[in-house]
């Protein structure tokens, strides 16, 4: 549960996870509700050593990723949604605490986030056709105190 409390306590989402093994894999469900947005959508996720099933079911759109452990380094993961889009996600792991993950989606962008211990850095490049439109680049370092 998310809320925010100060001069009125206010809800904004709820959700609860139910998960049971089944021949080896793990299924969750995650039924949510943003309050805030009116928004209700329900995650059914299914894990079986290397792949991972996520299916996101809402009464206005359905996706679903289908994420597959090439091997000990490498990740591929598309997704497709019930309107047609698609995209592409590829994560490579560069060390134990280091990777890069490149996510494509054809007429959109193309999401870039290096991953280096506490640093990250994330570019975002809209694409339209074959024309790359710029790119937003940002940088940031987690700090634990």
């Amino acid at each position: 549960m998310v809320a925010n409390a100060g001069k009125q306590f206010s809800i904004r989402s709820v959700e609860a996870t139910k998960g049971f093994d089944a021949d080896g894999a793990r299924v969750t469900v995650t039924p949510r509700f943003n309050l805030e947005d009116n928004d209700r959508d329900v995650v059914v996720n299914y894990n079986n050593d290397k792949t991972n099933i996520k299916l996101t079911a809402s009464a206005d759109n359905q996706k679903v990723t289908i994420s597959q452990q090439i091997n000990g380094d490498n990740r591929l993961a598309p997704t497709v949604n019930s309107n047609g889009d698609l995209s592409l996600e590829w994560e490579r792991r560069l060390s134990d605490d280091s990777s890069l993950t490149a996510t494509l989606k054809p007429n959109d962008s193309l999401d870039v986030e290096w991953r280096d211990a506490a640093w990250t850095a994330n570019v975002n490049m809209p694409i339209d056709g074959t024309n790359i439109n710029g790119a937003n680049v940002s940088i940031k370092r987690d700090v634990s105190f």
